[in-house]
């Protein structure tokens, strides 16, 4: 795939209805395959909504097309659910590609972009919670599986997820 017209940008707050959007489509069709019903039904949503906090971070990217967004994802210093671990581990944030999109290099694009800034701000070591989807994905780049969590999105909601982690070599 020729990424010429292909560009990374920082995502802004005006960007909150175009992340929602795809988050909204895509999570429904890529998480499918390895949810139960029961579970995409509560849980897609929760988790496919942009999150403010995040957007206006300046660790948070789009990869778009003119003005489509085809990949969002970014990373934080503070974890998921709150709090912070070791000093120099950061953490992937919600990472997702257009489902028609796939396999393409959009994903792996992204991330790259996402491990480079991470790692030039000092991140030595990032956490994942993957879902189990993206295990495969997150693979491919370098991340350890370190076992199954249960992401509380609400208090009687759980989403099955995977913690995974990857060391980040210094970018000086």
């Amino acid at each position: 795939m020729a990424h010429s017209t292909l560009t990374i940008r920082i995502a802004h707050q005006a960007d909150l209805a175009a992340v929602d959007a795809l988050l909204g489509t895509a999570y429904p069709v890529l998480l499918k395959p390895d949810y139960p019903a029961s579970v995409l039904v509560t849980a897609v949503p929760l988790i496919s909504r942009a999150q403010p906090r995040l957007l206006s971070s300046g660790n948070y990217y789009l990869m778009c097309d003119g003005d489509t967004v085809l990949g969002a994802g970014g990373w934080s210093w503070t974890a998921p659910q709150g709090g912070l671990g070791p000093v120099d581990m950061g953490h992937i944030r919600h990472v997702v590609t257009d489902h028609r999109r796939t396999r393409q290099g959009i994903g792996r694009r992204l991330m790259g972009h996402i491990l480079t800034k991470a790692a030039d701000a000092g991140v030595g070591q990032l956490d994942c919670l993957s879902t189990l989807t993206a295990v495969p994905f997150y693979s491919a780049l370098g991340f350890q599986v370190i076992g199954p969590v249960d992401v509380r999105l609400r208090p009687g909601i759980l989403f099955p997820a995977m913690r995974m982690q990857r060391r980040l070599e210094a970018n000086l």
